[in-house]
């Protein structure tokens, strides 16, 4: 029903206070106002209160159907995903997904391995409303020769389509071999990449986050951080991060990921974190689906006792910015998924309790990560935006996230685009020794 050409009108759209600016409209209790959205030359020219209960000629009507801003997801890893058919996870468990990649990644991730499933991510994420990610990219060496040059070329062929960050991925520890590491640096510099590292409780931490951040100043390069991806209570590398951030004078914008320990620490161990964490500016992802998956996994089959997920609740209470993505798909560290935001939405609503009320949490997929990853003008609808845009048949939250939606309108640039979904059976080559 959008015009593959020519300027038109969507009346009755239902958008949503949280992710639409400038709108004057009576917002019922659910965030939401009936608007009219007028597109001319790829842009929303106009968004106002609904004009009228009849219709006009010429204007398509949406009968009240929301739309939301196209999606952003700032935690991924598309160099790994879709190996599970080749290398699955023996046991579901956290340790098992590390060796399994770790084994599939030595033999296996040649440029044209990571290209071919990268660019089939990007085919899926694309499909389903995504307009900007930032994946993570495994950074050990030699991988790093293989995967950034792999990850310019993707970036440069997506360009227009899928806005492209890439941050580097590698073990707190290999920030010991400081040449290498300032090497990597420089090359994450070159691509106008994110410095990022894993955080574990080593008996080195301060010493190397301080090199960490010393390498982010010198090149200027925002931070990305895995954290406490453990339901160790003793993992606090989350609070360490945010000190290390205010005893460097870190300018730059900090995302963290996971933080899944802190929801099992003392109240007070929480509260110390979070004050820091808020001073320090950071943001914060949790990854719902793959949390869920990996944490809490037992050994002797027993049902799992906690969710895996950190307390965005208690951070957003305090200021802290805060965002759920994709993380990974179809490897060992989550069997399933499809970079789908809609599903990480729906999911984190009943996980995370993303209701009663909604509020603004809808910024979680949309303006928040926009922010955090310096995108100006995503996640929002906005008169004089692009019309970057997903059509849902759902009129409600409870309709909206009811069902995968599966027949969705994505709208970039005012025009509908091609939803088709990559067939899996393209990496069957891949799947084979």
């Amino acid at each position: 029903m959008i015009p593959a050409s020519g300027s038109y009108r969507l009346a009755n759209a239902r958008v949503h206070q949280s992710v639409t600016l400038g709108l004057a409209a009576t917002f019922d209790s659910d965030g939401f106002a009936l608007a009219d959205i007028t597109v001319a030359n790829g842009k929303i020219s106009s968004i106002a209160a609904q004009a009228a209960s009849k219709v006009p000629a010429g204007v398509i009507d949406l009968a009240g159907r929301i739309v939301l801003p196209c999606f952003v997801d700032c935690h991924t890893h598309i160099d790994k995903g879709h190996i599970w058919p080749r290398k699955p996870n023996p046991d579901g468990s956290f340790m098992g997904a590390l060796n399994a990649t770790g084994a599939d990644r030595v033999a296996r991730w040649t440029a044209e391995d990571v290209a071919r499933r990268m660019d089939f991510s990007l085919r899926s994420a694309y499909a389903h409303g995504t307009r900007a990610l930032r994946t993570h990219i495994d950074s050990v060496a030699p991988q790093e020769e293989i995967s950034w040059p792999v990850f310019e070329t993707m970036r440069e062929a997506w360009r227009g389509r899928i806005e492209l960050q890439g941050a580097c991925l590698l073990g707190i520890e290999g920030v010991r071999d400081k040449k290498w590491f300032d090497r990597l640096a420089k090359r994450v510099a070159a691509a106008k990449g994110v410095l990022g590292v894993v955080t574990y409780m080593v008996p080195d931490l301060e010493e190397l986050l301080d090199h960490v951040f010393a390498q982010a100043i010198k090149h200027g390069l925002d931070l990305d951080f895995h954290a406490d991806e453990t339901d160790d209570i003793a993992a606090i590398s989350l609070k360490k991060i945010a000190e290390a951030a205010l005893w460097n004078g870190f300018e730059g914008n900090i995302l963290v990921g996971h933080c899944c320990s802190l929801a099992r620490q003392p109240d007070l161990e929480v509260l110390d974190t979070l004050d820091k964490v808020a001073k320090a500016g950071l943001a914060i992802v949790s990854l719902p689906m793959c949390n869920l998956y990996l944490q809490d996994r037992r050994a002797d089959q027993t049902t799992p006792r906690w969710r895996g997920v950190t307390l965005l609740h208690e951070m957003k209470a305090r200021g802290i910015p805060v965002a759920v993505a994709s993380d990974n798909t179809r490897d060992p560290f989550h069997a399933y998924g499809d970079l789908d935001m809609l599903e990480v939405y729906r999911m984190a609503t009943r996980i995370l309790h993303f209701d009663h009320p909604v509020g603004d949490w809808p910024q979680a997929v949309t303006a928040t990560p926009a922010q955090v990853m310096r995108l100006d003008g995503f996640g929002t609808l906005t008169a004089g935006g692009d019309a970057d845009f997903v059509l849902f048949k759902g009129r409600s939250w409870t309709e909206l996230l009811s069902r995968p939606e599966s027949d969705r309108i994505v709208v970039r640039a005012g025009r509908a685009i091609d939803r088709q979904l990559p067939d899996y059976a393209e990496l069957d080559g891949l799947m084979v020794e």
